[in-house]
């Protein structure tokens, strides 16, 4: 959460001229709720379940695109189907400091229902570490790079 996965995945795709399609956009529009009307109205069980079905969806019916995925859609089970699984890594201090400082803080924090308590995220955090690091076929480290910089690595590293 908060990494930026949907800015670099905007501008990965327009760099190198993919269409970019994000999970948490399609189950907004299936469900005509956002993410957190959902979790809040529904629970966080029903969310999972939206995020396996866009996952069958999408390996069924895309090819040849970027896919920014939310942040519990590691535990699809067929996320190895689906692509190059690209790991966008940073500390968590890195990622609460980033969203605290941005100009929009406000709205970045309310988009994320599982940030809204920095220790629960904390505690979130170090628990998917090692799940996200053992689905991903690249890690790209974040920190301190550019958004250029960013999708050049991740470019070199998938052989793009």
């Amino acid at each position: 959460m908060g990494v930026g996965k949907g800015t670099t995945a905007r501008a990965f795709a327009k760099k190198y001229g993919v269409y970019n399609i994000d999970t948490d956009d399609l189950i907004e529009s299936k469900e005509n709720k956002e993410v957190k009307q959902i979790f809040a109205k529904k629970g966080e069980a029903h969310f999972r379940a939206l995020e396996q079905e866009t996952a069958d969806w999408i390996e069924q019916s895309v090819s040849g695109t970027l896919i920014s995925c939310g942040g519990g859609f590691y535990a699809v089970k067929n996320l190895n189907k689906l692509g190059t699984v690209v790991l966008l890594d940073a500390s968590f201090e890195w990622i609460h400091d980033r969203l605290k400082n941005a100009k929009n803080s406000e709205e970045k924090l309310a988009k994320r229902p599982l940030f809204s308590e920095p220790k629960k995220a904390k505690k979130l955090y170090k628990e998917r570490e090692k799940a996200y690091k053992a689905v991903a076929d690249v890690v790209v480290n974040v920190e301190g790079k550019s958004h250029e910089e960013i999708c050049e690595e991740i470019a070199k590293k998938c052989g793009v």
